[in-house]
């Protein structure tokens, strides 16, 4: 990305990615090997189901679009523009509902904010992300009931100020990271209820980000450590685990749902690919067939829909949708 959410979250992983295309047709990919390519990790590998490949970007900004977050109802966070610069091309945030068209996208951007990002969406329809304001200082929200709310962990030293939301779950826990002052990540979380923030600390990480939450409590995020690797993490049941896809030279993870599948990127020969990683750990990689420059995966929901964008042949970032094709019954 090339806002700072890009520099941060994205960045890290080695992926510049852009959109085009207006939202709401469906491109079916009929065979596993257009759609789905096997990956693996050390544990095991996964030839995964086919997709249904969805396009989706904003009529305001055809060119850059971004999907981060997909709640069981199917409705999608995300947002468009590049943020580049961002006082003539700013972020702006929205959620779209199904079925997709331009008429279904809502605009969210945090009161009074230069850029914002819509990053994250709960089951009521709760949002989480960020925002930035003239500085470039980045501050965390949340809404609900249709209110807006700032977060910033008290434990940020960075200058400007450095907070992300990423992640929420219906159980009023929202997750992110702040900066402190030598510019490295800490990972958090915060409940919406109690205002308490806890943090997240994966052992021999000097930097690490929570980006996603599931409704059993369990939190993913990457994490970089002191030789410069980057790894995905899992924080469950009080326990923290790492992994990465084999033979990648970065691994993150994005989003988590409530069966344990995990979505995320990892890069490889310098191309950035989607990934789904089971409960057991084995792992499927994702390219979105329109892409030739690059697939994320942002979201994941307890249906198996995903949310990223990748990078089509004109160098644009578009919105993906990918939903598993039903296995027919014989």
């Amino acid at each position: 990305m090339t806002s700072t959410h890009t520099h941060r979250r994205r960045g890290l992983v080695a992926l510049a990615l852009v959109a085009s295309v207006a939202g709401g047709a469906f491109a079916s990919a009929t065979t596993a090997g257009a759609s789905v390519r096997s990956g693996r990790t050390s544990a095991a590998t996964a030839a995964g189901p086919t997709y249904t490949y969805a396009t989706l970007d904003s009529s305001q900004d055809p060119t850059f679009n971004q999907l981060l977050g997909i709640n069981d109802q199917q409705v999608i966070a995300g947002y468009f523009g590049s943020g580049t610069p961002p006082t003539t091309n700013p972020n702006h945030g929205y959620t779209i509902d199904p079925p997709y068209g331009q008429a279904n996208y809502t605009n969210e951007n945090f009161p009074g904010s230069q850029q914002t990002q819509v990053v994250a969406i709960n089951d009521f329809g709760n949002t989480a992300g960020f925002y930035t304001n003239t500085a470039e200082a980045n501050f965390g929200f949340y809404t609900q009931n249709g209110k807006f709310y700032s977060v910033t962990d008290p434990a940020t030293t960075s200058s400007p100020k450095f907070n992300q939301l990423l992640g929420r779950n219906n159980n009023s826990l929202v997750v992110g990271f702040y900066n402190d002052a030598a510019g490295n990540s800490h990972a958090y979380e915060y409940n919406v209820k109690t205002k308490v923030f806890t943090a997240i600390n994966p052992p021999g990480a000097v930097s690490a980000a929570a980006a996603g939450i599931n409704d059993e409590n369990d939190v993913v995020g990457f994490l970089t450590t002191s030789s410069g690797a980057m790894k995905g993490f899992l924080w469950e049941n009080g326990t923290y685990s790492e992994f990465e896809v084999h033979n990648s030279a970065a691994t993150a993870a994005f989003g988590v749902n409530d069966i344990g599948q995990v979505v995320g990127s990892y890069t490889a020969g310098g191309v950035s690919e989607g990934f789904i990683r089971s409960a057991s750990g084995a792992v499927t990689t994702i390219s979105d067939p329109s892409g030739v420059g690059g697939t994320v995966l942002n979201g994941i929901n307890n249906g198996g829909s995903v949310v990223g964008f990748y990078i089509d042949a004109a160098g644009n970032t578009d919105g993906l949708l990918a939903v598993p094709t039903p296995t027919p019954v014989s």
